[in-house]
């Protein structure tokens, strides 16, 4: 591979590029050398170019175009990489191709922040992209065109601020679906192809679209820019035909199809994506089946690349797309969902089995619920706990079944310890519905006088309140983080607490009520002073469950009783 190198380029000099600009067919164009911005990054310089020919005087830099190679004399000098917005001309900032090159080492991934089990967001603790410059006179790198197929408009637009959070720029209609069924020849692949980089494949897909700049025996270079900035990686890429060239005010761009797969992306550093031709990636299939309300099953497969941040937000996008498709999103609606996520290692699979209700968000909560343990388990850290299969089974119901804890008693006022007390709790539903369950409880042996509690949560709440203490400590092993999800309480149920304002602590995951003065000491300085909160959730001394059947179960409520001697 013949290298012109940065410190041969001069102003006034003259090139030629490389890029498909419809089907597979690689087209040439001009390129000016206009000048180098040296040290425009980090030590890194920008060739400046003027592109002309192949249409590009009224397109511009086209979208899509990101790693198209750059030849002066015969060699190799760059890929196309930056451009300005909304210039007048085709001026472009060509990527010199010794920055594409491998360096010292591979970068290392990110450290993730701490997994975002109860977050509202999965992409809350992911760092924006940062802005360099004033408002659009600025170069910067050409944007990524990804396109989101097979998705209702109503899933891009609701998670476009968290897509756009991890990089992702979403658009509809740029690509036809991934569906590249066969390993294609890795000899068909030239500098100048046109690649799609394949988030997720099937029925629905996420493809980025870029070029390649140069081919090195089974390595290959391509984009010229980073894509999601995520260091070592794992991301099958396909050959792209080109169907038409849409000019556009703001950014023109490729309309393109992936046709057949050509190998992995290995490495996403700022100035390239580098990878191996011929590979095949390490992907999930995920299979998702929705029983309409109406009746009918709809039948979903697809594969999804294994990442700990991009892994389960596919997942969640695929969850929310699939209800949205046939079902109401808004109004009185039910889905209950089970499945297994399993894993590569001898690890016990993640269950999943919950229901959810409203009038309102429903599939938003869904979707957020069955996505956010995978990203838990997925941010631990552990080998043995990357994706092997996700299976999914959804049922939809055009009725709120619901039912809110109304109120709580007790059947004695005053207890001695070693005496039963029956717990009557109250719910109410919709139409003015009602029903009374009751639990029993034995005080235990050795309770303390004063009050005792007994509280009734729905599966939120006693989830939040049981494992305040050990959302911040880093699992030991990949059987703790399954075993701690796996525990989780699902929300068809109520749960019924009898405790004390007693100070209680956890051990690797387990209750510690009331220890004496001197652990107790020893546990505070460990686990924080027990303050509002562990004096809320006080020392268990029993609990017990009452199924909902089919409905979720919201509220809390807490009676009070008296132990005497």
């Amino acid at each position: 591979m013949p290298i012109f190198p940065l410190r041969e380029v001069r102003a006034g000099q003259h090139g030629v590029g490389r890029t498909v600009l419809q089907g597979n067919k690689i087209s040439e164009f001009q390129v000016e050398i206009l000048g180098v911005l040296e040290n425009i990054g980090p030590k890194q310089s920008i060739i400046i170019g003027r592109l002309s020919g192949a249409g590009l005087e009224n397109a511009g830099v086209l979208e899509g175009m990101s790693g198209s190679p750059v030849y002066i004399d015969g060699r190799l000098a760059g890929a196309v990489a930056l451009a300005f917005p909304f210039s007048k001309e085709p001026i472009a900032g060509i990527r010199p191709i010794e920055d594409m090159l491998p360096k010292a080492g591979p970068p290392q991934k990110q450290a993730l922040a701490p997994p975002p089990l109860f977050s509202p967001d999965l992409t809350a603790a992911v760092r924006p992209a940062d802005t360099v410059g004033l408002g659009e006179t600025r170069m910067v790198p050409i944007s990524t065109p990804v396109s989101f197929n097979g998705f209702t408009e109503r899933t891009i637009q609701y998670f476009t601020p968290q897509l756009k959070r991890v990089g992702l720029e979403p658009r509809q209609g740029l690509s036809g679906g991934g569906r590249p069924a066969t390993m294609g020849n890795p000899a068909d692949l030239h500098p100048g192809d046109m690649i799609s980089v394949q988030l997720l494949s099937g029925d629905m897909s996420v493809g980025a679209d870029g070029t390649v700049t140069a081919i090195d025996g089974k390595r290959v270079y391509a984009f010229g820019h980073q894509f999601l900035s995520v260091g070592d990686t794992e991301l099958p890429f396909a050959r792209a035909d080109v169907i038409a060239i849409l000019p556009n005010y703001q950014a023109s761009f490729k309309i393109s199809t992936a046709r057949q797969w050509m190998g992995t992306i290995l490495q996403d550093r700022s100035t390239a994506v580098t990878g191996e031709l011929g590979r095949k990636a390490d992907t999930a299939p995920i299979v998702i089946d929705l029983t309409g309300a109406i009746g009918g099953t709809a039948h979903y497969n697809m594969r999804m690349v294994n990442d700990p941040v991009l892994s389960p937000l596919l997942l969640q996008l695929a969850v929310f797309s699939v209800i949205d498709a046939t079902e109401r999103t808004f109004g009185a609606s039910t889905f209950r969902i089970r499945g297994e996520v399993e894993f590569d290692g001898s690890v016990e699979p993640l269950r999943v089995d919950n229901t959810f209700a409203g009038d309102f968000a429903v599939p938003q909560q869904a979707s957020l619920t069955i996505a956010s343990p995978l990203a838990y388990a997925l941010a631990a850290g552990f080998k043995a706990l990357r994706i092997r299969d996700i299976r999914l089974a959804i049922h939809a119901d055009e009725q709120k079944r619901t039912l809110q804890i109304d109120q709580i008693s007790a059947s004695k006022h005053t207890v001695r310890p070693g005496e039963d007390v029956d717990v009557t709790v109250g719910f109410v539903g919709d139409n003015g519905r009602e029903e009374m369950k009751t639990v029993h409880f034995n005080v235990p042996i050795g309770t303390r006088t004063g009050a005792l509690q007994f509280t009734v949560s729905d599966a939120l709440t006693t989830n939040l309140l049981n494992y305040a203490q050990t959302i911040g400590l880093a699992p030991k092993s990949p059987t703790e983080v399954l075993s701690f999800l796996n525990d989780l309480r699902p929300n068809t149920k109520a749960y019924v607490r009898m405790w004390t304002a007693d100070a209680d602590y956890q051990v690797q995951g387990a209750d510690l009520p009331d220890p004496p003065p001197s652990l107790a000491l020893i546990l505070a300085r460990s686990q924080g002073a027990p303050g509002a909160l562990s004096l809320l959730r006080g020392s268990g001394l029993g609990e017990r469950e009452i199924d909902g059947g089919d409905n979720v179960i919201t509220g809390s409520k807490t009676v009070q009783v008296d132990v005497k001697e």
